[in-house]
């Protein structure tokens, strides 16, 4: 039976996908006493295909970027659930860290970010309010234009 957490996410029209296996040597996340960390999570869509390739600022515009960080944020949900069994274990967001592919000069890199984390607050409410960092970078893997992490403490 699904928990508080996750008939919000149904009635947002989010369906958590099964969550991605590592592509390389890492864990999808690590549980140490009541803390869980989430490695960085693709914006790949439910049938395993990115929702977006490329550049913020050189090809990808910044409404595409958000969209893209709004799924990496969903599978950081999916590797949550997978990890404590139930979303209502989450007793605190604490931090979002998040990665996004820029061309030189793209300055706007905290609005495509600020995506995930409004997630985090529809999903979780207050508990889903947290420190982050978001910082832009020349190229990330397959040309991905994001990933999101997460540190989350956990009952």
């Amino acid at each position: 039976m699904a928990g508080t957490v996750e008939k919000k996410l149904a009635d947002l029209g989010i369906v958590l996908p099964t969550p991605a296996a590592p592509v390389a040597n890492y864990v999808p996340f690590v549980r140490t006493g009541n803390v869980l960390i989430v490695s960085g999570q693709l914006c790949l869509d439910s049938a395993g295909k990115l929702a977006a390739k490329g550049q913020l600022g050189g090809g990808v515009s910044i409404e595409d970027g958000a969209k893209a960080a709004r799924v990496c944020a969903i599978n950081l949900l999916a590797q949550l659930k997978a990890g404590l069994g139930d979303l209502d274990k989450v007793t605190r967001v604490v931090r979002l860290g998040g990665v996004i592919n820029s061309a030189p000069g793209f300055a706007v890199v905290p609005k495509v970010m600020n995506r995930a984390s409004d997630l985090m607050v529809e999903a979780f409410g207050d508990k889903g309010r947290h420190a982050r960092s978001a910082v832009g970078m020349g190229s990330l893997p397959s040309g991905i234009p994001v990933e999101v992490e997460a540190i989350v403490e956990v009952k």
